[in-house]
Order: C-alpha cells, then sequence, then structure tokens
C-alpha cells in the first residue's frame, strides 16, 4: 500500500482537508463549537455569510472543519493539539469562552478569532480593544453583562414570582461566578429569592429538575451558556413537564419552548466572527484587528409557552419585545 494512501485510512476526515491544503493551497479553517450542528445551524449559516462577504465560499475557495463538542470540553485539549499539528489557517471560536481561553493558550502561531461573552481584556484574552497585540481577536457580545436586564424582564413577566432557579455549569467556572453574582444582586433588588443548581452533563440537568421540583421554584433562570444552548430540546421538554417558566440569553432556545429570551442577537455574532476569519485569510492579522462589541440585541418571548402556562403578558411588555413566537 503507498504511504499517501495509509495515511488517509489513517486520518479519514481529518487527513483530507490536509491533503486538499496541500495539493490546491486551499486555506483551512477550524470551527469550534461547545454546542451541536442540529442547534447551531443558525450560527453557521451566519459565519458563512460573513466569509462571504470577505470573498470566502466554503468548498470553493476555502475549507472548514467542524469540530463539535456538545458541552465536553475534556475534548479541547486533543482537538486543539491536532489543530496545531497541521496547521490550519485560522481557528474560529463563535460563542464559547472556555474553548477560546483553551485555544489561546494552547496556540501563539495560528490566528484565533473568538466570540466571548466578557471583557476579552479582562480574560486575557488580547492586550487592548483597539489593539489586541497577539494571535486573537473577535467580539465580546455581552453575555454576563445582560443577566442584572434579563432578570428584570423575567420579573416583569413573572410579577409573583418570589423564588426563582438558577442553573449554571460548574465547568465554565468564571462565567458561573459573574453570572451568580449578577443574578443574585438583581434578585435582591426585587426581593426575590434565588436557588442556585448546577449541570455540566445532560444527567446533570435532569437531576437539576429533580431537585427543582422538591424545593418548589416559582421559574428558572438558565444560565448563558453554550452547553445549555446545545440542550434546548432536554430543557423545553423538562420546563414543559414541569409547567416551569424559564428564560435564556438567545432567541433559538425560545424557539425550542421556553419562555423567553433576553441577550445578544448571536447570528449577528457569528456573521462578524466570519467577517474577521475572512479578513485574516486575506492578510490581515489577528493583532492589528480592534475587539468589536455587540450592538444588536433582542428580547423574545413564545406566546404558546405563555398560553400552555396561563401567563399573560402585559401589553407594554409585549410592545417591548423585538419578536414574538407564536
Amino acid at each position: 500500500m503507498r504511504r499517501r494512501e495509509f495515511i488517509t485510512l489513517l486520518g479519514g476526515a481529518a487527513a483530507w482537508p490536509l491533503a486538499a491544503r496541500a495539493q490546491q493551497q486551499i486555506p483551512v479553517i477550524a470551527f469550534l463549537s461547545v454546542g451541536s450542528p442540529e442547534r447551531m445551524a443558525g450560527r453557521v449559516a451566519a459565519f458563512r455569510k460573513g466569509l462571504s462577504e470577505t470573498g470566502y465560499a466554503e468548498g470553493q475557495n476555502v475549507l472548514i472543519e467542524y469540530h463539535w463538542l456538545g458541552g465536553q470540553y475534556e475534548t479541547l485539549k486533543a482537538i486543539l493539539g491536532d489543530l496545531v499539528q497541521r496547521r490550519v489557517s485560522v481557528i474560529a471560536v463563535p460563542g464559547s469562552t472556555p474553548a477560546s481561553l483553551a485555544a489561546k493558550a494552547a496556540i501563539a502561531d495560528i490566528p484565533i478569532v473568538f466570540g466571548v461573552a466578557e471583557n476579552p481584556v479582562v480574560l486575557g484574552l488580547v492586550r487592548s480593544l483597539a489593539q489586541p497585540g497577539g494571535n486573537a481577536t473577535g467580539i465580546n457580545f455581552f453575555g454576563a453583562e445582560t443577566d442584572a436586564k434579563r432578570f428584570g424582564l423575567m420579573h416583569e413577566l413573572l410579577p409573583k414570582a418570589t423564588r426563582v432557579a438558577v442553573l449554571v455549569n460548574p465547568a465554565n467556572v468564571r462565567y458561573t461566578e459573574v453570572t451568580s453574582k449578577s443574578v443574585g444582586e438583581a434578585a435582591r433588588t426585587f426581593g426575590i429569592e434565588v436557588v442556585s443548581f448546577e449541570a455540566g452533563t445532560p444527567a446533570e440537568i435532569d437531576a437539576a429538575f429533580a431537585a427543582m421540583s422538591r424545593v418548589r421554584v416559582d421559574a428558572l433562570f438558565i444560565g448563558g451558556e453554550a452547553f445549555f444552548a446545545s440542550r434546548g430540546v432536554q430543557l423545553a421538554t423538562l420546563t414543559a413537564r414541569d409547567r416551569l417558566p424559564a428564560s435564556f440569553s438567545s432567541r433559538e432556545m425560545v424557539q425550542a419552548g421556553l419562555l423567553m429570551s433576553y441577550g445578544t442577537n448571536l447570528a449577528d455574532m457569528a456573521r462578524q466572527v466570519g467577517i474577521y476569519t475572512g479578513s485574516i485569510l486575506k492578510g490581515a492579522k489577528a493583532a492589528d484587528l480592534p475587539v468589536t462589541q455587540a450592538t444588536k440585541f433582542e428580547f423574545v418571548i413564545n406566546l404558546q409557552t405563555a398560553k400552555s402556562l396561563g401567563i399573560e403578558i402585559p401589553a407594554t411588555l409585549l410592545a417591548r419585545t423585538d419578536e414574538v413566537i407564536e
């Protein structure tokens, strides 16, 4: 057997992009997502749109490798090691702080374009917003900063709720701490009791809901973490079963059946990551591309879910929504 054929058999799908790159000089983008392809389809489409705005079309003049973590952060080390060894052109991480931090820690000489929910300067991803100064740049989409406002909107929608569960992922330590602090402060303002639960696997989500039922909470505030976004069907099924009004940070979960969301338009974030990825492929340096900040936020309510829960939405609140799902 020829050596090339042997390598192809060993490497499978991973070997093909490398061979294509060597033969055709087509750049390879590694797309890292903590979610799943089913839940992130809209974000992928937006990323491709951003790439197209810079003149790149998948399968024509650029190859994209999709790496779906499914909330399993422990797989990152092996994935990043493989990407370094194969020298991909750019690593795009639209929507995960832990994955962005892991990529930055593991890789010093491959450009990284991130989308993170927190200040990337504080995270240590860049030197400054205006001058990143390293191999990483991207967009800050203010996930943690919107938690207090989302909690306030939930209070307006559910004024009689006095005990609210907060679900966080302990694997994302920093975001969990920030979310717990901001929600705790907002809850004290409204005189609401907060009960915290943790889950980092599908089984732990089931266990958390069982515990919520025992303590009888009135509503659920789900931390805007990528792992939970990947478990939309499970969370929508459990909240419907337990008749529990719930909120998240992105509209995809409201489409799945949750009551409401407030946060950044994540499709726009992914599009911006695509634009920067294409700009780097065209010769721009990550060190020179200023970090952008999200400007599009959206408040979404699922009217069907509200009706099934017997919740009447105030007209004043309904008028402030950006989208109503019926």
